[in-house]
């Protein structure tokens, strides 16, 4: 039997959101600020995610 293979490029940008989520916890416990932390850390991931995302080759 054969198997069906899945030729699409895998998105890594995607992980960019909850890196940058995890990034802004850690800056958040450290300054004592946890929810500007993780705001900072959430737009950040959204806007490098944009970024890595339009600068991505085009085929």
């Amino acid at each position: 039997m054969k198997k069906k293979v899945n030729k699409k490029k895998e998105d890594n940008e995607a992980l960019f959101i909850p890196a940058g989520l995890f990034v802004g916890m850690g800056l958040g416990f450290l300054y004592d600020q946890l929810v500007v932390g993780l705001f900072i850390g959430l737009g950040a991931g959204f806007l490098f995610f944009a970024i890595a995302k339009n600068f991505r080759k085009k085929k």
